[in-house]
């Protein structure tokens, strides 16, 4: 039998076409995965930043709960919060400044250094230590996430407005956690 025989009429280049096929079906996979694979990493980012802010949050209420007697001395409110702007207060006078110094520098991120660069922290992390009533505060720890979310709430008031851009309007990039610290009166 010769080559002509073996080969019907309508079966040229049908492997071909499964071929491509095959590769198109391939590269749709693959680029699904790299999607994935981006969308993991800024999941990761986002996780490490939230528990850093953890750590941060429960620093500072351990601290006040340790200077209970100067409890009212730690509140800087919402309009002034600690590491806006990268500023820290100088002052190391009493304990509760001390601690602030410290709190500020560790919102910078003065934890971790990179090549003489703070890398430690959040993405423009700040600290705000209110004073609800006489022996209850609220500590905040503010940061600006990757992508636009949900905003916190209005009564979270630390960093609000300071994350507001055109990627983000309307805060939807401020990332904060809170915790309320009650001093009991021991006396």
């Amino acid at each position: 039998m010769t080559r002509a025989r073996l080969k019907q009429p309508g079966q040229r280049g049908t492997s071909l076409i499964e071929v491509l096929i095959t590769i198109v079906i391939l590269a749709i996979g693959l680029l699904g995965l790299a999607g994935l694979q981006s969308r993991l990493g800024v999941s990761q980012v986002e996780s490490y930043q939230r528990a850093q802010a953890l750590v941060l949050l429960q620093d500072m209420s351990s601290r006040l709960a340790t200077n209970r007697a100067h409890a009212a001395s730690y509140v800087t409110g919402t309009a002034a919060p600690l590491a806006d702007g990268g500023i820290c207060p100088v002052a190391v006078g009493t304990r509760a400044e001390i601690d602030a110094n410290q709190w500020c520098n560790a919102l910078l991120g003065a934890a971790e250094m990179d090549g003489g660069s703070k890398a430690g922290a959040m993405i423009g992390a700040r600290g705000c230590v209110e004073a609800l009533s006489a022996n209850e505060y609220l500590i905040t720890v503010a940061w600006q996430g990757l992508g636009p979310l949900a905003s916190p709430p209005d009564s979270v008031g630390c960093g609000q407005g300071a994350y507001d851009d055109d990627q983000c309007p309307n805060d939807l990039c401020r990332r904060a956690v809170t915790t309320l610290v009650r001093i009991a009166d021991l006396n």
